[in-house]
């Protein structure tokens, strides 16, 4: 064979091999494609098995075996993802994004706001069902382990005091609340009619002295301490609602109407007395008067007294309205609906009153309209 075939033969071989080559690692390539295909292709499936397993368990029950009611409240104009966390939260749903899924899939956007009664042993659909038949204004008949009482004319401290005697919440955590700011601020931006004039105020003891509507509030498990205060806050403005564009009108904020009407609760029984005193008490604004009501230094000390010494009336404090004319800081303790009436409208403003006292033994209010006049009548009623 001449040179020239040996350079042929092995130009053939080394094509051959090339191609043998390129054969190859096509053939691994092919492989490892196949390979990552088959991967992906199990891991969809496990994917889709997992997917498949979590809707399914978020759509039973959250505890099939438990009995327990659970009371969950629903605020008006949630949407339904707030209300989808709110269950989750609650451990009556296992997840709030599978039943946003499963309420757009069914086309259920019709659910009530008010206070709903749960067992964590519904599942999805029994759930949604009891969403679309509504709440309830109040806590469920039943519902409640315990209860709260706010009365009329009680301060932020006394209403810790019974807070503490009827339920499992202490005193000192309710005060905390009470002087929590981003609490408060997002309280304020709740209910900005309400509250915005009283977090505009300074030297305030508490923001929501006065703003605690007095009433029975129920207890229910799992009940938190702000809940139990939101419900306090959310009925104050639904009693107040009706009167705002009358306390507007009348050119006076929510504190200042809810500051004269915590004295007028304390100062008057009838409701003829408390306008009649409503009307003395804007009578000494109108003439930048100190009001000199007990009520306002009583606070100022935080203690109650029978009678005031002369030390008492001269308290340093914003609150004492002996030594500060106007309205100070803010209320004085929580004014029930009628007080509030009372001071919205006032009786016998014309008849320019300054003054008025209350008989010790029968209760008799008598009115004044100068500071001698005023003293004589104390002296006939030997005060």
């Amino acid at each position: 064979m001449s040179q020239k075939d040996d350079k042929k033969e092995a130009l053939k071989r080394e094509s051959g091999e090339k191609v043998k080559t390129r054969a190859q690692e096509r053939s691994v390539a092919n492989h490892i494609a196949y390979c990552i295909v088959g991967v992906i292709a199990v891991l969809a499936v496990v994917v889709a098995i997992i997917g498949f397993n979590y809707v399914n368990s978020s759509l039973q029950p959250y505890n099939e075996k438990s009995k327990e009611t659970i009371v969950v409240k629903i605020p008006m104009g949630s949407s339904t993802k707030e209300i989808a966390k709110t269950l989750e939260k609650d451990k009556i749903i296992k997840s709030a994004t599978v039943f946003n899924f499963y309420t757009k899939a069914q086309n259920y956007n019709n659910f009530q706001a008010g206070y709903f009664k749960f067992k964590q042993s519904m599942d999805m659909s029994q759930v949604v069902k009891q969403l679309q038949k509504g709440g309830t204004a109040e806590v469920p008949a039943g519902a409640s382990t315990d209860s709260v009482l706010v009365r009329e004319g009680v301060t932020i401290d006394e209403i810790g005091d019974q807070i503490q005697k009827s339920t499992h919440f202490k005193k000192k955590d309710f005060l905390k609340l009470m002087k929590n700011k981003k609490y408060l601020k997002q309280l304020q931006k709740k209910y900005p009619e309400l509250l915005d004039s009283t977090m505009a105020k300074k030297n305030v003891r508490y923001h929501l002295e006065g703003y605690l509507f007095p009433a029975t509030y129920g207890i229910y498990k799992g009940l938190t301490l702000k809940q139990l205060v939101n419900q306090m806050v959310e009925k104050e403005n639904q009693e107040l609602e009706p009167y705002y564009d009358k306390i507007k009108e009348k050119g006076l904020t929510v504190q200042q109407t809810l500051t004269l009407a915590s004295l007028v609760e304390r100062e008057g029984v009838k409701n003829s007395d408390r306008r009649k005193i409503a009307g003395v008490f804007f009578n000494r604004i109108d003439i930048d008067m100190p009001i000199q009501s007990d009520i306002s230094v009583m606070y100022a000390l935080n203690k109650h007294k029978t009678k005031l010494s002369r030390k008492d009336v001269r308290v340093k404090s914003p609150y004492n309205l002996y030594k500060h004319a106007g309205y100070g800081p803010g209320p004085f303790n929580t004014p029930s609906l009628q007080a509030i009436e009372a001071t919205l409208n006032p009786a016998d403003r014309d008849e320019n009153y300054l003054y008025f006292v209350a008989s010790l033994k029968t209760g008799k209010v008598y009115y004044s309209h100068t500071l001698e006049e005023h003293e004589n009548k104390n002296s006939s009623l030997g005060q």
